[in-house]
């Protein structure tokens, strides 16, 4: 097992101070990593719209920073992609890809060699469904994440892929401009992304700290989420920094939001 460890560049209970941005990152592309269809949607808003169905987005996020290449989540498994239908999963929920991961970074000239290194918000099967389509990249997860078994006990991830084990915050390029924020609560090692740009200023990729944008208004917790303390505490340093940053906040399942965003080949600068 190749890994290497991080201390906190700020432990995320005492909220600290986040590295300002130096001249770094330049593009970021939004890239389609799937579309669910929910039959409930309070599943994710409990009491909230009860058997009202849901369509809901699934991004992924491909950020160039000098001569290096960041991704962000990884979406539903390409292989879904085969399957016009989709895919039936629990809870009635209905998974289709309209293209793969692979195909779209061809779209943009790039090989899977070519990212030089990934993360992900957390490790549900609709954002780390191509992880091992880069064997090789180095992976920034939060230890937490990484130790959190699956229900039958079975590791979430190949034990043979690179991984960095983060514990809080972390600085990818060690410039600001691309900073992993550590959010528990959906899960126990979940984490959001904030990316400064040199022409739309900064952006947070959320994740799943909220589903949608009524349920981040409303602070609604999902029963299924690890710890509704924490998630609310994410929650309450995600604002923070959308407010201390004039940063927009994307919230990757939203698909009002979604839908009125530049998708890929067309970036953010």
């Amino acid at each position: 097992m190749r890994l290497a460890y991080f201390a906190a560049a700020a432990c995320a209970a005492a909220f600290g101070a986040l590295p300002a941005a130096a001249a770094g990152a330049d593009k970021l592309y939004i890239l389609d990593c799937g579309h669910i269809s929910a039959p409930d949607q309070s599943r994710w808003s409990p009491g909230v719209n009860v058997g009202v169905p849901i369509e809901v987005s699934n991004n992924c996020y491909l950020i160039h920073h000098a001569q290096d290449w960041f991704l962000w989540d990884t979406g539903l498994a390409d292989a879904i992609a085969t399957k016009p239908e989709g895919v039936n999963g629990a809870f009635g929920f209905v998974m289709k890809r309209a293209k793969t991961l692979a195909a779209q970074l061809a779209e943009l000239g790039l090989k899977p060699s070519d990212i030089t290194a990934m993360g992900i918000s957390h490790t549900h099967p609709d954002h780390i469904g191509n992880v091992e389509l880069f064997p090789q990249v180095m992976l920034y997860v939060q230890k937490a994440e990484y130790d959190w078994p699956n229900a039958d006990g079975t590791p979430r991830f190949n034990p043979n892929h690179p991984a960095t084990l983060l514990e809080g915050d972390h600085d990818v390029f060690g410039d600001g401009s691309v900073v992993i924020i550590s959010t528990p609560g959906h899960t126990p090692g979940h984490q959001s992304l904030l990316v400064r740009l040199p022409k739309t200023g900064a952006v947070v990729l959320s994740g799943d700290a909220a589903h949608f944008k009524d349920n981040w208004d409303h602070r609604r917790v999902p029963s299924m989420n690890t710890s509704k303390e924490q998630t609310l505490a994410s929650m309450d340093r995600i604002a923070d920094i959308v407010a201390k940053d004039h940063a927009q906040l994307w919230i990757n399942h939203d698909s009002q939001q979604s839908s009125t965003q530049k998708r890929s080949p067309e970036f953010y600068q």
